[in-house]
Protein backbone atom coordinates (compact mmCIF):
# COMPACT_ATOMS: atom_id res chain seq x y z
CA UNK A 1 0.00 0.00 0.00
CA UNK A 2 1.50 3.60 -0.92
CA UNK A 3 0.91 5.89 2.17
CA UNK A 4 1.91 9.31 2.06
CA UNK A 5 3.24 10.70 5.27
CA UNK A 6 2.30 14.44 6.15
CA UNK A 7 3.94 16.10 8.49
CA UNK A 8 2.31 17.48 11.81
CA UNK A 9 1.51 20.72 13.34
CA UNK A 10 3.78 23.80 12.65
CA UNK A 11 2.41 26.33 15.03
CA UNK A 12 2.01 24.25 18.25
CA UNK A 13 5.88 23.28 18.13
CA UNK A 14 6.93 26.69 16.99
CA UNK A 15 5.17 28.06 20.35
CA UNK A 16 6.58 25.29 22.60
CA UNK A 17 10.35 25.99 21.15
CA UNK A 18 9.66 29.57 21.37
CA UNK A 19 8.64 29.90 24.76
CA UNK A 20 7.08 33.10 23.33
CA UNK A 21 3.55 33.68 24.61
CA UNK A 22 1.07 32.99 21.91
CA UNK A 23 -0.68 35.82 19.97
CA UNK A 24 -3.75 36.53 17.28
CA UNK A 25 -0.54 35.82 14.38
CA UNK A 26 0.16 32.68 15.81
CA UNK A 27 3.14 30.58 14.21
CA UNK A 28 3.59 34.02 11.74
CA UNK A 29 4.99 35.81 14.83
CA UNK A 30 7.07 33.50 15.73
CA UNK A 31 9.05 33.28 12.32
CA UNK A 32 9.08 36.60 12.21
CA UNK A 33 11.17 36.74 15.20
CA UNK A 34 12.76 33.40 15.19
CA UNK A 35 12.92 32.34 11.21
CA UNK A 36 15.27 29.18 11.49
CA UNK A 37 12.85 27.84 13.93
CA UNK A 38 10.64 27.60 11.40
CA UNK A 39 13.24 25.17 9.13
CA UNK A 40 14.52 23.27 12.41
CA UNK A 41 10.76 22.15 12.74
CA UNK A 42 10.43 21.12 9.26
CA UNK A 43 13.68 19.26 8.86
CA UNK A 44 12.85 17.19 12.56
CA UNK A 45 9.87 16.17 10.81
CA UNK A 46 11.80 15.07 7.88
CA UNK A 47 13.78 12.94 10.08
CA UNK A 48 10.93 11.75 11.33
CA UNK A 49 9.70 10.22 8.23
CA UNK A 50 7.48 13.01 7.01
CA UNK A 51 7.67 13.32 2.85
CA UNK A 52 5.81 16.47 2.67
CA UNK A 53 6.47 19.55 4.80
CA UNK A 54 3.77 22.16 4.92
CA UNK A 55 4.94 25.43 4.29
CA UNK A 56 4.05 28.32 7.74
CA UNK A 57 1.71 30.50 5.54
CA UNK A 58 -1.73 28.90 7.33
CA UNK A 59 -2.51 32.23 8.65
CA UNK A 60 -0.56 35.11 6.30
CA UNK A 61 -3.44 36.52 5.15
CA UNK A 62 -3.77 40.64 4.72
CA UNK A 63 -6.23 40.97 7.45
CA UNK A 64 -4.60 39.40 10.26
CA UNK A 65 -1.45 41.32 9.31
CA UNK A 66 -3.47 44.57 9.22
CA UNK A 67 -4.43 43.90 12.88
CA UNK A 68 -0.96 43.58 13.95
CA UNK A 69 0.69 46.38 11.67
CA UNK A 70 2.35 44.07 9.82
CA UNK A 71 0.26 44.24 6.15
CA UNK A 72 3.11 45.58 4.31
CA UNK A 73 5.30 42.10 5.44
CA UNK A 74 2.78 40.20 3.33
CA UNK A 75 4.28 38.64 0.48
CA UNK A 76 7.92 39.08 2.07
CA UNK A 77 5.84 36.55 4.99
CA UNK A 78 5.23 34.21 2.16
CA UNK A 79 8.42 34.23 0.41
CA UNK A 80 9.96 33.64 4.11
CA UNK A 81 8.11 30.43 5.18
CA UNK A 82 8.12 28.84 1.61
CA UNK A 83 12.23 29.30 1.86
CA UNK A 84 12.23 27.47 5.34
CA UNK A 85 10.68 24.58 4.07
CA UNK A 86 12.30 24.29 0.94
CA UNK A 87 15.81 25.02 3.04
CA UNK A 88 14.78 21.87 5.15
CA UNK A 89 13.70 19.60 2.05
CA UNK A 90 17.34 20.55 0.61
CA UNK A 91 19.16 19.54 3.59
CA UNK A 92 16.94 16.40 3.93
CA UNK A 93 17.44 15.50 0.28
CA UNK A 94 13.59 14.51 -0.83
CA UNK A 95 10.62 14.98 -0.41
CA UNK A 96 7.94 17.83 -1.29
CA UNK A 97 6.92 21.06 -0.38
CA UNK A 98 3.45 22.42 -0.07
CA UNK A 99 2.30 25.92 0.29
CA UNK A 100 -0.97 26.19 2.49
CA UNK A 101 -3.48 28.18 2.54
CA UNK A 102 -5.99 28.74 5.49
CA UNK A 103 -9.27 30.39 6.22
CA UNK A 104 -10.10 33.74 5.57
CA UNK A 105 -11.48 35.67 8.75
CA UNK A 106 -10.73 32.84 11.67
CA UNK A 107 -10.52 29.37 12.05
CA UNK A 108 -13.71 27.34 12.44
CA UNK A 109 -15.34 30.68 12.13
CA UNK A 110 -17.53 29.85 8.63
CA UNK A 111 -19.80 33.02 9.23
CA UNK A 112 -16.43 35.68 8.40
CA UNK A 113 -16.06 33.97 5.19
CA UNK A 114 -16.11 37.26 2.59
CA UNK A 115 -18.33 37.21 -0.41
CA UNK A 116 -17.93 34.53 -3.08
CA UNK A 117 -15.42 37.06 -5.52
CA UNK A 118 -13.71 38.67 -2.61
CA UNK A 119 -12.70 35.69 -1.16
CA UNK A 120 -11.62 34.00 -4.35
CA UNK A 121 -9.10 37.20 -5.41
CA UNK A 122 -7.96 36.83 -2.12
CA UNK A 123 -7.25 32.58 -2.16
CA UNK A 124 -5.88 33.39 -6.05
CA UNK A 125 -3.04 36.63 -5.13
CA UNK A 126 -1.96 33.99 -1.89
CA UNK A 127 -1.83 30.88 -4.65
CA UNK A 128 0.04 33.31 -7.10
CA UNK A 129 2.45 33.91 -4.40
CA UNK A 130 2.90 30.21 -3.22
CA UNK A 131 2.72 28.04 -6.91
CA UNK A 132 6.14 29.23 -8.11
CA UNK A 133 8.11 28.24 -4.66
CA UNK A 134 6.45 24.15 -3.98
CA UNK A 135 5.04 21.64 -5.44
CA UNK A 136 1.53 21.42 -4.25
CA UNK A 137 -1.18 23.54 -2.39
CA UNK A 138 -3.04 22.87 0.75
CA UNK A 139 -6.22 24.19 1.47
CA UNK A 140 -7.13 23.74 4.49
CA UNK A 141 -9.27 23.97 7.63
CA UNK A 142 -12.29 24.24 4.83
CA UNK A 143 -15.14 24.98 7.08
CA UNK A 144 -18.47 25.43 5.28
CA UNK A 145 -19.77 24.93 1.48
CA UNK A 146 -18.67 28.43 0.70
CA UNK A 147 -15.29 27.90 1.52
CA UNK A 148 -14.66 24.89 -0.78
CA UNK A 149 -16.17 27.19 -3.51
CA UNK A 150 -13.89 29.98 -3.35
CA UNK A 151 -10.76 28.93 -2.26
CA UNK A 152 -10.62 26.11 -4.71
CA UNK A 153 -11.73 28.95 -7.66
CA UNK A 154 -8.94 31.04 -5.79
CA UNK A 155 -6.35 28.27 -5.72
CA UNK A 156 -6.71 26.25 -9.24
CA UNK A 157 -5.36 27.05 -12.49
CA UNK A 158 -1.32 28.33 -10.96
CA UNK A 159 0.58 25.00 -12.40
CA UNK A 160 0.42 22.81 -8.70
CA UNK A 161 -1.78 20.82 -7.97
CA UNK A 162 -4.50 21.34 -4.91
CA UNK A 163 -5.92 19.61 -2.02
CA UNK A 164 -8.73 20.68 0.04
CA UNK A 165 -8.86 19.52 3.72
CA UNK A 166 -12.01 20.26 5.15
CA UNK A 167 -12.22 21.17 9.25
CA UNK A 168 -15.70 18.63 10.35
CA UNK A 169 -18.11 19.02 13.26
CA UNK A 170 -15.73 16.96 16.80
CA UNK A 171 -18.89 14.87 16.88
CA UNK A 172 -20.26 14.10 13.77
CA UNK A 173 -17.22 14.10 11.08
CA UNK A 174 -19.66 14.03 8.47
CA UNK A 175 -20.83 17.67 8.79
CA UNK A 176 -18.44 20.76 8.46
CA UNK A 177 -17.97 23.14 11.11
CA UNK A 178 -20.57 25.18 9.62
CA UNK A 179 -23.08 21.94 9.92
CA UNK A 180 -23.80 21.60 6.43
CA UNK A 181 -23.04 17.92 4.87
CA UNK A 182 -19.05 17.16 4.00
CA UNK A 183 -20.91 15.78 1.07
CA UNK A 184 -22.49 18.88 -0.01
CA UNK A 185 -18.60 20.31 0.34
CA UNK A 186 -17.09 17.12 -1.83
CA UNK A 187 -19.77 17.49 -4.41
CA UNK A 188 -18.40 21.01 -5.66
CA UNK A 189 -14.77 20.06 -5.04
CA UNK A 190 -14.51 18.67 -8.63
CA UNK A 191 -10.57 19.31 -10.08
CA UNK A 192 -9.23 18.84 -6.40
CA UNK A 193 -6.34 16.32 -6.43
CA UNK A 194 -7.23 14.86 -3.06
CA UNK A 195 -9.34 15.53 -0.38
CA UNK A 196 -8.65 15.29 3.51
CA UNK A 197 -9.86 16.26 6.76
CA UNK A 198 -7.83 18.05 9.22
CA UNK A 199 -7.75 20.22 12.16
CA UNK A 200 -10.60 17.84 14.09
CA UNK A 201 -10.26 15.36 16.68
CA UNK A 202 -9.26 11.98 15.78
CA UNK A 203 -12.55 10.21 16.64
CA UNK A 204 -14.24 12.17 13.88
CA UNK A 205 -11.99 11.30 11.08
CA UNK A 206 -13.63 7.88 10.42
CA UNK A 207 -16.95 9.06 9.26
CA UNK A 208 -15.66 12.14 6.90
CA UNK A 209 -13.10 9.54 5.37
CA UNK A 210 -16.02 7.76 4.62
CA UNK A 211 -17.85 10.37 2.62
CA UNK A 212 -14.59 11.47 0.97
CA UNK A 213 -14.11 8.19 -0.13
CA UNK A 214 -17.13 8.94 -2.46
CA UNK A 215 -15.04 11.52 -4.51
CA UNK A 216 -12.71 8.66 -6.66
CA UNK A 217 -9.24 10.67 -5.72
CA UNK A 218 -6.83 9.99 -3.63
CA UNK A 219 -8.11 10.65 0.51
CA UNK A 220 -6.79 10.95 3.62
CA UNK A 221 -6.99 13.04 7.31
CA UNK A 222 -4.42 14.56 9.64
CA UNK A 223 -6.26 15.55 13.29
CA UNK A 224 -5.81 17.85 16.41
CA UNK A 225 -4.67 16.65 19.58
CA UNK A 226 -6.97 18.98 21.36
CA UNK A 227 -9.93 17.93 23.80
CA UNK A 228 -12.30 20.37 21.68
CA UNK A 229 -12.63 24.05 19.75
CA UNK A 230 -13.79 25.99 22.79
CA UNK A 231 -16.08 28.97 22.94
CA UNK A 232 -13.22 31.33 24.03
CA UNK A 233 -11.67 30.56 20.53
CA UNK A 234 -14.30 31.48 18.76
CA UNK A 235 -14.17 34.93 19.92
CA UNK A 236 -12.59 37.85 18.02
CA UNK A 237 -8.45 37.68 17.80
CA UNK A 238 -7.86 34.04 19.68
CA UNK A 239 -4.81 32.58 20.89
CA UNK A 240 -4.09 28.98 21.44
CA UNK A 241 -4.53 29.86 24.72
CA UNK A 242 -8.09 28.97 24.89
CA UNK A 243 -7.53 25.38 23.78
CA UNK A 244 -7.02 22.63 26.03
CA UNK A 245 -4.21 19.89 24.67
CA UNK A 246 -5.16 16.50 25.61
CA UNK A 247 -3.02 14.15 27.44
CA UNK A 248 -4.47 10.83 26.40
CA UNK A 249 -2.67 11.36 22.86
CA UNK A 250 0.72 10.56 22.95
CA UNK A 251 2.49 8.97 19.78
CA UNK A 252 1.54 5.29 20.12
CA UNK A 253 -2.45 6.25 20.84
CA UNK A 254 -2.49 9.09 18.06
CA UNK A 255 -0.96 6.15 15.55
CA UNK A 256 -3.87 4.10 16.59
CA UNK A 257 -6.19 6.23 15.03
CA UNK A 258 -4.39 6.66 12.23
CA UNK A 259 -3.99 3.26 11.28
CA UNK A 260 -7.12 2.76 11.52
CA UNK A 261 -8.04 5.72 8.82
CA UNK A 262 -5.77 4.16 6.76
CA UNK A 263 -7.80 0.49 7.06
CA UNK A 264 -10.65 2.42 5.57
CA UNK A 265 -8.75 3.36 2.34
CA UNK A 266 -6.69 7.01 3.27
CA UNK A 267 -3.82 6.78 1.84
CA UNK A 268 -2.61 10.26 3.14
CA UNK A 269 -2.52 10.62 6.67
CA UNK A 270 -0.10 12.88 9.12
CA UNK A 271 -0.93 15.18 12.01
CA UNK A 272 -1.81 18.77 12.86
CA UNK A 273 -2.13 20.99 15.66
CA UNK A 274 -0.34 19.34 19.11
CA UNK A 275 0.97 16.36 16.55
CA UNK A 276 4.81 16.61 16.70
CA UNK A 277 7.63 14.58 15.42
CA UNK A 278 7.41 11.71 17.79
CA UNK A 279 3.61 11.25 16.97
CA UNK A 280 5.15 11.15 12.64
CA UNK A 281 7.79 8.91 13.46
CA UNK A 282 5.83 6.21 15.07
CA UNK A 283 3.26 6.64 12.29
CA UNK A 284 6.18 6.01 9.77
CA UNK A 285 6.94 2.94 11.92
CA UNK A 286 3.82 1.44 11.56
CA UNK A 287 3.98 2.09 7.97
CA UNK A 288 6.70 0.87 6.80
CA UNK A 289 5.67 -2.69 8.46
CA UNK A 290 2.56 -2.70 6.46
CA UNK A 291 2.84 -5.47 4.32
Amino acid sequence: MDITILDGGMGQELIARSKAPPTPLWSTDVMRAQPELVRDVHGDFFAAGAQIATANTYAIHRDRLVSAGAEDEFEALHSLALRQARDARDAHGSGLVAGAIGPLGASYRPDLQPEHSKAVALFAEIAALQAPLCDLLICESVASVAHARSVLEGAQGHGVPVWLAFTVDDKDGSRLRSGEPLADAVAVSNGAAALLANCSVPEAMPAALKVLATAGVPFGAYANGFTEISAGFLEDSPTVEALTSRQDMGPDTYADHVMEWIALGATIVGGCCEVGPAHIAEITRRVGALP
